[in-house]
């Protein structure tokens, strides 16, 4: 079984910087490919960004391209999401999930583990 955590959530002014992170539990998901993808209320989920097993090769949606910065560390099992310069429209509960094709990947379908989500708030 593995679990997925998000940590690094909070309130934050508009302008300013989060770090999200994901451990893995269970399993190592350094093989994985992992995926941040946020829901706000209202709204459907969408991806955010997203990276391949090696960390060799990113993708970002539109509207965080230049902002947030995927990264992740297989020996510890964990992927980050920087994001700076953030908008109350980053608003949300942001999730991260595992695909063991390991191979990056927009479509939420295609991921085998996710976590629980962390709230990220951007105030005005």
């Amino acid at each position: 079984q593995v679990q997925l955590v998000e940590s690094g959530g909070g309130l934050v002014q508009a302008g300013g910087s989060l770090r999200l992170s994901c451990t893995a539990s269970g399993r190592t998901v350094s093989n994985y490919a992992i995926g941040w993808f946020r829901q706000a209320p209202g709204k459907d989920r969408e991806f955010v960004a997203g990276i391949n097993w090696t960390g060799g090769s990113t993708d970002y949606a539109d509207h965080v391209k230049g902002r947030f910065t995927i990264s992740r560390t297989n020996v510890k099992s964990t992927a980050y999401l920087q994001m700076n310069n953030l908008k109350p429209e980053d608003t949300a509960v942001y999730v991260c999930a595992a695909d063991r094709t390991a191979v990056v990947t927009r479509v939420a379908e295609r991921y085998d583990y996710w976590g629980q989500g962390t709230q990220v708030t951007v105030s005005t």
